[in-house]
């Protein structure tokens, strides 16, 4: 029926789902990045966000590259594709934080910032995957706690 008013294909709609998520995403991201605060306090906030937003379930529980990035790389190319670059655009912005980090004095400096927030994003989303699995936040607990170590060694933010 009208569903298909809408869109050509389930994939089409599946990828315009994505699309939204994604802009939805990056734009809260945008929202901390540009709030008051130093660079280590927004990546901070960033962090904790994953285990838990104003008392609801956090990012990591919420998050469709947890939930569906390996069934999607397989299935379909053009929602990859957007989740794929959503996940890229969101690394940059946590390496352009990083980067201000460094400069403000928030942040440890980085020899590659680029390839630091791949890490960190690889290290948050395997941490996510295992507390969905167990169903426990300790996966995330403790991932914070390592990037908080890391990133701030000094303060703990």
């Amino acid at each position: 029926g009208s569903f298909y008013h809408y869109f050509p294909s389930k994939e089409a709609f599946g990828q315009a789902l994505l699309d939204d998520y994604v802009t939805d995403y990056l734009t809260r991201v945008d929202t901390l990045s540009s709030g008051p605060g130093t660079a280590g306090e927004k990546l901070s906030a960033f962090w904790t966000a994953w285990l838990t937003q104003s008392g609801s379930e956090g990012i990591a529980s919420q998050c469709l590259v947890v939930k569906l990035g390996a069934e999607i790389a397989d299935l379909s190319d053009e929602m990859r594709t957007v989740l794929d670059q959503g996940v890229a655009t969101l690394v940059d912005r946590i390496a352009e934080l990083l980067v201000q980090g460094e400069r403000d004095g928030s942040v440890v400096a980085v020899t590659d910032a680029q390839a630091t927030a791949q890490m960190l994003y690889a290290k948050w989303l395997g941490a996510a995957v295992l507390s969905k699995l167990s169903r426990d936040e300790l996966p995330l607990r403790r991932a914070l706690a390592e990037t908080k170590a890391s990133l701030f060694p000094e303060t703990g933010h």
